[in-house]
């Protein structure tokens, strides 16, 4: 008997083409645009230059992903923040989501 599952997990659905333009603008239009827009855009670039190499969308697609996780997680973090709440105790975003190569 095996350990291995029988079935491959389904990996999640791509980013719509447009993805990328839109968290743009989304960033653009967030209070943490100066920090956010310049590092989303180094991100980008070395997405792009990995995919490049690999002739792979992957490194596109976890990019994006990344980034809409930031830019959701953001109010949920500036209320905790607000709130006075202790944030000694965290964890590095890049613990859950993986380390970027």
């Amino acid at each position: 008997m095996s350990a291995q599952p029988d079935h491959a997990p389904i990996p999640p659905a791509p980013p719509a083409p447009t993805a990328a333009a839109q968290l743009l603008a989304q960033l653009r239009e967030s209070s943490r645009a100066r920090i956010w827009v310049p590092a989303f855009e180094q991100d980008w670039a070395r997405a792009l230059e990995d995919s490049r190499h690999s002739y792979s969308l992957s490194p596109l697609h976890d990019g994006v992903r990344t980034w809409q996780a930031r830019l959701a997680a953001a109010p949920a973090v500036e209320v905790f923040l607000a709130g006075g709440c202790d944030d000694s105790d965290g964890v590095d975003l890049a613990d859950i989501l993986g380390t970027r190569p």
